[in-house]
């Protein structure tokens, strides 16, 4: 064991027990410490040598220092995040406690195990909505101010992207995916597709499409993918089979 320790950030995966990697399940296995938001952790099948230390979801950089504390006592932590953990999630925040904390943490070794993220186990349920152009935005404003989510969302649906939209709604935040739905309307058609996608892979899970025009924001959870087409992005529909949703890999000249 290193003198400084090791701390993996791991992705679980959008929650079925299949989507977890095999180098996530062996970075699992190889840590003995785990810091992370509750629901995540008690995924988490752990040994008795194993410890989980469970937290809020709003303390991303509590969670890390304290990681980092333990990692640099020359522990193996592990840090899990749901989906990927360099995707809105806990990898970033790791980085950002280490470059504001002490200089010893800087010699901790780092691995960063990818996952796979929400829209990516939503896109492949649905289609291949992300066949062409797309980016990820989070509608959270509790770390950005919902001006700069705004100017994103414009931004993104003017240049042709396909969206996916991360943290759509809660309790705290009934509103914001109901303004972006609006935002959109005014610069993509009323036909652009939209998915819903919850719990993608888990026992639970509702993927539903729906045109931009009737789309609804209380149809989403903070479990909720909310994928938005481009003005490319079409629909298949095949009858009794479910329909599907892509977006072509060419793009016309002058689109």
């Amino acid at each position: 064991m290193s003198r400084t320790g090791h701390i993996a950030v791991i992705g679980l995966g959008p929650g079925g027990a299949h989507q977890v990697t095999p180098e996530a399940s062996a970075a699992v296995a190889a840590a003995t410490w785990f810091y992370g938001y509750g629901p995540y952790v008690d995924r988490l099948e752990l040994r008795p040598d194993q410890t989980k230390v469970a937290s809020d979801n709003r303390e991303e950089i509590s969670r890390a220092q304290a990681a980092l504390e333990k990692a640099a006592e020359g522990e193996r932590v592990a840090v899990v995040s749901g989906g990927d953990p360099g995707v809105f999630a806990m990898a970033a925040a790791v980085c950002e406690a280490i470059e504001a904390g002490p200089a010893e943490w800087r010699d901790i070794e780092v691995t960063i195990v990818p996952g796979v993220t929400a829209m990516l186990a939503v896109a492949a349920r649905a289609g291949a909505p992300l066949g062409h152009d797309f980016c990820a935005i989070s509608l959270s404003d509790n770390l950005k101010p919902w001006e700069t989510i705004e100017k994103r969302l414009n931004a993104a649906a003017s240049a042709g992207f396909v969206i996916a939209l991360y943290n759509p709604i809660s309790k705290a935040r009934p509103w914001q995916l109901g303004k972006a739905f609006e935002l959109l309307a005014k610069i993509l058609p009323v036909t652009t597709p939209v998915i819903f996608g919850r719990a993608a892979g888990r026992p639970d899970e509702k993927i539903v499409a729906t045109p931009l025009g009737e789309a609804d924001a209380n149809q989403a959870d903070m479990a909720t993918c909310v994928i938005i087409g481009s003005a490319e992005t079409r629909v298949i529909e095949r009858g009794q089979q479910p329909a599907l949703v892509y977006s072509p890999r060419f793009l016309k000249p002058g689109a």
